[in-house]
């Protein structure tokens, strides 16, 4: 198993979604200690954002940077996310990764009868905190909804979602948010083949 372990908190030690993700990765090896992990962190090496420039190819660097992160994707069979809610979204650093892995032609492709999802039989499981509490579905959260569409529109069905809520609203809560969290980790890596 090939396993792809992503860090997009600009936090560092002080991040609740590195030590989600980080357990999760944790998890996987000893239930899988044959696991490949590779680890990317999205603070400490920004990719670029997404610019005219990068799509037309025109610095050599990047393409290449692109084509890589890329390539990382297309060969992990499971996908652990560190991601926290930064004003209602994911930060600005995933959001360059997705742009690298959302492809047309290598990750999805155009059809008669719309868009196909060509990253099959993946899985991704996202560590996500959250400085308060959201309901299912609550209309003020665009990171989960905005996570389970792009993957979905690429092909991975398998999404699933370890959440610490409630993390900014007081210490009690934090910890509370941390350790309900933290418990929720065994289903997920439970699924994982």
């Amino acid at each position: 198993m090939k396993v792809l372990h992503i860090d997009s908190s600009i936090l560092g030690d002080n991040s609740a979604s590195r030590v989600l993700s980080r357990e999760i990765v944790s998890k996987l090896s000893a239930k899988h200690p044959d696991a490949e992990v590779k680890y990317l962190d999205l603070a400490a090496a920004e990719l670029p954002h997404l610019s005219g420039r990068s799509l037309a190819k025109l610095d050599a660097d990047e393409s290449a940077l692109s084509a890589n992160t890329l390539d990382d994707f297309l060969a992990a069979d499971v996908i652990v996310i560190g991601a926290p809610m930064y004003n209602f979204t994911i930060p600005t650093q995933l959001k360059a990764w997705i742009d690298r892995v959302v492809v047309a032609g290598k990750t999805f492709r155009y059809t008669q009868s719309g868009p196909e999802g060509l990253a099959k039989g993946k899985r991704v499981i996202v560590g996500l905190s959250r400085g308060n509490v959201y309901a299912p579905g609550s209309p003020a959260d665009f990171a989960e909804s905005y996570l389970k569409h792009v993957f979905g529109f690429i092909g991975v069905s398998d999404v699933g979602f370890i959440r610490a809520d409630g993390l900014g609203l007081s210490p009690e809560h934090r910890e509370k948010g941390m350790k309900a969290a933290l418990t929720a980790i065994h289903e997920p890596v439970a699924a994982a083949a």
